[in-house]
């Protein structure tokens, strides 16, 4: 029952209300840092939207600096598997595990912010105090996750490996304008 005052429903706060109408239009924002709580919640949101049959275009906004990189393959794997379009619309910050979210979204709907910061670049941890062993195990998931991240660059961007290795992850942070996104066949246009 809505309210005269607000024309919401009573009980809902203006943060429901929009998550509803949000929703309702197939939309959801990834935004902060990419971590457990709002990939989840990324997640239910395709299982949800992959629960109809209907033909529709799911849209992801994406403002991240970036994050957890397994958490973020997680959503890729979703996002590559979902029935229907996924537009992805970066904006703000689009860096780090954020990027590879915003490559994966469906060709051809992939939008890039005129004013967006872009940054791409190597797998990175920080292995802390641990053992030898440890470090050398350890070692050969870096080497994998590394190999995940320049087969899905290849898939988004039509790139041969070694042009996925020099352009978008040498040894140094590469920053990229919107422009040279749409040149690299990651983003398909600039808002």
């Amino acid at each position: 029952m809505a309210s005269k005052d607000n024309q919401r429903p009573e009980g809902l706060g203006a943060d429901d209300v929009i998550g509803l109408k949000l929703l309702d239009n197939h939309t959801f924002i990834l935004n902060g840092e990419i971590e457990s709580e709002n990939i989840g919640q990324a997640i239910r949101w395709l299982m949800y939207e992959n629960t109809s049959d209907d033909e529709k275009e799911l849209t992801l906004y994406i403002n991240s600096t970036g994050g957890l990189l397994n958490d973020a393959f997680g959503l890729i794997d979703m996002m590559k598997h979902s029935k229907h379009t996924i537009k992805t619309v970066g904006l703000g910050n689009v860096m780090s595990s954020a990027f590879l979210i915003f490559a994966a979204g469906t060709t051809g709907h992939r939008y890039i912010a005129k004013n967006a910061s872009i940054l791409c670049h190597q797998y990175s941890e920080e292995l802390g105090e641990s053992k030898h062993h440890d470090i050398r195990s350890f070692a050969k998931e870096c080497e994998l996750t590394n190999a995940r991240m320049v087969e899905l660059l290849k898939e988004c961007s039509g790139l041969s490996t070694s042009e996925v290795k020099r352009k978008l992850l040498p040894p140094t942070d590469v920053w990229l304008t919107p422009e040279e996104l749409v040149d690299l066949n990651i983003a398909d246009y600039i808002l």
